[in-house]
């Protein structure tokens, strides 16, 4: 799969330390890899979601969430936000209709 943008965690960690390793775990597994589906996906990622049309990752045990949009057909991955639990639960990240 090829990821859109990876500055996007990049930034993320730095002003979270803690997740730049989660992160580089989750990007090179990402990008070595060839989902055909969600269900392909969650044979790798078993916490992953989908949230109103987006994929959640768990990232750094449940510490942080990725969300993300993913189109298997044409193997790419966009990144739509790095967030804290926290942040995450406020909700301002979805979709609004």
């Amino acid at each position: 799969m090829h990821v859109i943008a990876k500055p996007a965690l990049v930034e993320f960690w730095r002003n979270h330390p803690d997740a730049q390793s989660p992160l580089q775990a989750w990007y090179r597994t990402m990008e070595s890899e060839v989902f055909a589906d969600f269900n392909d996906l969650r044979d790798t990622f078993a916490s992953a979601d989908v949230v109103d049309g987006q994929t959640v990752f768990n990232i750094g045990g449940n510490k942080y969430r990725l969300i993300a949009v993913l189109h298997y057909n044409r193997r790419k991955v966009f990144i739509r936000a790095v967030l804290t639990h926290t942040e995450y639960d406020r909700g301002h990240w979805k979709r609004k209709s």
